[in-house]
């Protein structure tokens, strides 16, 4: 570890700095026009982890001088219910951002919830109608927060992606898709392996660029990675130990680190990365209403 620390992409350190010029926009935007950038956090239920994410993602938008504003429906609440919370603050003219935390209870479909969040205040990213402007390669709208952060982080070590040949592992509608998109934006050649893959190991030993984000640990091994290669880890995965309860990645990052030009760690690359871009668009979405 201590011969590989120079190959380590920082995602707190970056995040940090991020965060820190978010502040700087969101007081000048206040100061300047009187707009308070204002997110809304909706939480359905009493998932204890949902609680802790939405702790901190209030807790970080209050630290980048903007408004939070949290509301809490009972685990037995109807679709009706959170349907209207969410068209009374889409209606509300003081909230830029909305944000439902997932998983929603069963008695609520996902995208009902997401497809009536309105365009302009989905700060996730996830609306039909902001996937459907990525996907034809416009960026007018909003890009979900952990594939943005995660193009960030691969630019501050590559800042030009042209001609780069890019191995996304996972292909979900919250990371993998949108990242696949991004990079063939950047120009890169992009592979999206998935469950019917027929061999994962040998698409990516053909790959500059890896991203991890199949939600599987210690999936990726050493010997899939191609020396030189450039490795963005977005699995979160808890895994029992001897030592007790740890969080890892979807990457063996011991087999990994020596073959790898850079990498993100788990914790502290992506992770922060996602909060802080959540907080970007929640910015974006403000400045927005002073051309609307």
């Amino acid at each position: 570890m201590e011969n590989g620390s120079e190959k380590l992409i920082n995602g707190r350190a970056f995040a940090a700095r991020l965060r820190r010029d978010i502040r700087e926009e969101a007081h000048a935007l206040h100061a300047q026009h009187g707009i308070l950038p204002t997110l809304a956090v909706v939480m359905v239920g009493e998932d204890p982890a949902s609680a802790v994410y939405v702790r901190s993602k209030v807790r970080a938008t209050e630290e980048a001088g903007m408004r939070s504003v949290a509301h809490h429906l009972p685990g037995d609440a109807t679709e009706e219910e959170l349907l209207t919370l969410i068209a009374a603050l889409n209606a509300d003219p003081s909230v830029h951002g909305i944000l439902v935390q997932l998983p929603v209870p069963q008695q609520i479909r996902r995208d009902a919830v997401l497809d009536a969040i309105a365009p302009e205040k989905d700060v996730d990213g996830f609306h039909i109608v902001n996937a459907g402007r990525l996907a034809v390669g416009r960026r007018d709208g909003f890009v979900p927060c952990t594939p943005l952060g995660c193009l960030m982080l691969l630019k501050s070590v590559l800042p030009s992606l042209a001609g780069q040949q890019a191995v996304v592992i996972g292909a979900s509608n919250i990371v993998g898709r949108p990242m696949a998109q991004l990079l063939q934006q950047e120009g890169c050649t992009v592979t999206v392996t998935h469950l019917k893959t027929r061999d994962v190991a040998a698409e990516t030993r053909r790959a500059d660029i890896v991203i991890a984000a199949a939600g599987h640990a210690g999936l990726v091994r050493g010997d899939w990675i191609k020396p030189g290669a450039i490795v963005i880890d977005v699995g979160i995965n808890r895994v029992q130990t001897e030592e007790g309860s740890r969080i890892v990645g979807d990457v063996a990052f011991d087999e990994v680190l020596p073959h790898a030009a850079a990498i993100t760690p788990v914790p502290g690359g992506v992770g922060p990365m996602t909060i802080a871009c959540l907080l970007q668009n929640t910015l974006h979405a403000a400045r927005k209403t002073l051309s609307a």
